[in-house]
């Protein structure tokens, strides 16, 4: 997951680095983090949080019965929602994330628990390889995973390249619109007001901040990082253009955590907006199928 504490586009006289350079600074910058993150209360790794916490119900209802099956959760981290498929019935779970510090903590947390479940360290553009060319029934992603991400028409292909014939890509992701979103000080209250680009075209938004999106102290060590923004008609150009047919794209006002100051709980325990301010899309939800043989 991610959020914008302290950001700006690269200037003419900035030295703009390659994108693999740019891959290994988030790569860094995962590894400091992750330690913060599995002190924070925000994950509730001590038992205050359970995996099914991070989903919507309509997620279930998207992804139907899992028995059985073979799924893969790109982009995992802690693999905090990695556990959910596990524990509801799939035949085999593999999380894939690039950063050692994170994979190690997944691996750790499923032993303890002791939740049969495989963490493979890997960038998402080497997956195929790093899988052994293994395929899925289901594969799963989202929730601040592909502004990590610098060119979707490839990440699609690899997402179609791990499918089976038939099988589901379900990604849940923050809507483009809220990262565009800033809060504005006010007398009486914080406003919204669009901050940041929707769609992409002026490249990688560098952050170097100690802040995380979780509580906890600064984080130690590299805390420099790169984004992408991806408007939504780019993530189902690229799903399309990789030979898989959408079934399904949901938008809805809800989070799974507290974005921003004024938002408030609602019935399922996530966050919305208050009932002042206009009903926004903040996530939505893509459900694609690979065609048979």
């Amino acid at each position: 997951m991610t959020t914008h504490k302290s950001e700006a586009p690269p200037t003419a006289a900035q030295q703009q680095p390659s994108t693999e350079e740019m891959v290994r600074a988030n790569q860094a910058n995962w590894d400091a983090r992750t330690p913060v993150h599995v002190a924070s209360e925000f994950y509730g790794l001590d038992g205050s949080r359970s995996a099914e916490d991070w989903f919507a119900p309509f997620e279930w209802t998207d992804l139907g019965d899992l028995t059985g099956r073979d799924v893969l959760h790109l982009q995992c981290h802690l693999g905090t929602e990695t556990a959910a498929f596990a524990a509801r019935g799939a035949a085999h779970t593999v999380g894939l994330d690039f950063s050692a510090a994170a994979v190690a903590e997944a691996r750790r947390l499923a032993g303890e628990a002791g939740r049969d479940m495989e963490f493979v360290r890997s960038d998402v553009h080497r997956a195929v390889a790093a899988l052994g060319g293994r395929r899925f029934d289901v594969i799963y992603t989202g929730k601040g995973a592909l502004c990590y991400l610098p060119d979707l028409t490839a990440w699609a292909e690899i997402v179609s390249s791990l499918l089976r014939p038939g099988g589901t890509f379900y990604l849940v992701e923050f809507h483009p619109l809220l990262d565009a979103l800033g809060p504005t000080p006010s007398p009486d209250r914080q406003q919204l007001r669009l901050h940041h680009d929707y769609l992409t075209g002026r490249g990688a938004i560098r952050s170097d901040t100690p802040c995380t999106y979780t509580d906890g102290p600064p984080v130690q060590g590299a805390t420099t990082s790169y984004e992408w923004r991806h408007g939504l008609g780019e993530v189902i150009s690229a799903v399309i253009g990789a030979g898989l047919t959408v079934e399904l794209v949901r938008e809805t006002e809800l989070l799974p955590w507290k974005r921003f100051d004024s938002m408030v709980p609602s019935e399922n325990g996530w966050w919305r907006l208050p009932p002042s301010e206009p009903i926004i899309p903040l996530l939505y939800a893509l459900r694609a199928v690979k065609a048979q043989g």
